[in-house]
């Protein structure tokens, strides 16, 4: 494994003050990628600073993001956002939207980095004993004829796409059958209906409602890493 100190290495962070951080480490580092990728984990602005990219992680969205308020972290972080590429997963997926559906039951609302043209809602597959497990086609995955299986845990729902003229397109990486969705979601549902995406991509910004990282299928770190990622590094 390289260093963060070579030239050639690109290092991504993983923000870790609260949730799955350590699994999207190891999945990183199993990355059998030809350009070295150097991942650390990311709890001061000094940290945040040696990043070319960043995942967040699942876990609790309210309070990571306390804990990045109290670390100082929250305005670096919304800043690092507008110019890198970051991935959310779960909880991380709630902070890159624009706006949060079912925050009342939090004090103030939900702390936000924004990022993503996205509207979605806390919870949206109910509690932790609804949590659950699907087989998913993805387009763009290595092998991308071979499912991926999908980790739900007490996962957001996306409820609509809202990108501005000059935003960057929307693109859909994976969806959900609608006879999987939430009880909750009321009324007939479409194939193409938002609340059936579960994985998108819009400009250097990546969202998975699921736990890609809870798997041993490193893909999705993968289409991060090649995606994202590396067309925005400059070879030394």
């Amino acid at each position: 494994m390289s260093s963060p100190n070579d030239a050639s290495a690109v290092v991504i962070g993983i923000l870790a003050l609260q949730g799955a951080f350590a699994e999207h480490e190891a999945a990183l580092r199993r990355l059998p990628l030809k350009r070295q990728i150097y991942p650390i984990q990311v709890r001061t602005v000094e940290d945040l600073n040696k990043c070319a990219a960043l995942i967040i992680p699942g876990g609790e969205s309210t309070t990571i993001a306390l804990l990045a308020k109290l670390s100082n972290l929250l305005e670096p972080l919304r800043q690092f956002v507008k110019t890198k590429p970051v991935w959310g997963t779960c909880a991380g997926a709630i902070l890159l939207s624009q706006s949060v559906e079912s925050t009342t039951a939090k004090k103030g609302g939900q702390e936000l980095l924004g990022g993503l043209s996205i509207k979605i809602s806390r919870n949206g597959w109910g509690s932790q004993v609804e949590s659950f497990e699907a087989e998913l086609q993805v387009t763009g995955l290595r092998n991308s004829q071979q499912p991926f299986n999908g980790i739900f845990i007490r996962a957001p729902v996306v409820l609509t796409l809202s990108p501005l003229p000059n935003d960057p397109s929307i693109e859909v990486v994976a969806r959900l059958s609608p006879r999987l969705l939430p009880h909750n979601i009321s009324g007939p549902v479409k194939d193409d209906d938002p609340q059936t995406i579960v994985a998108l991509r819009q400009g250097l910004h990546f969202l998975t409602t699921f736990h890609p990282e809870l798997t041993a299928d490193d893909r999705f770190h993968e289409y991060f890493v090649k995606e994202c990622v590396l067309p925005q590094v400059t070879v030394p």
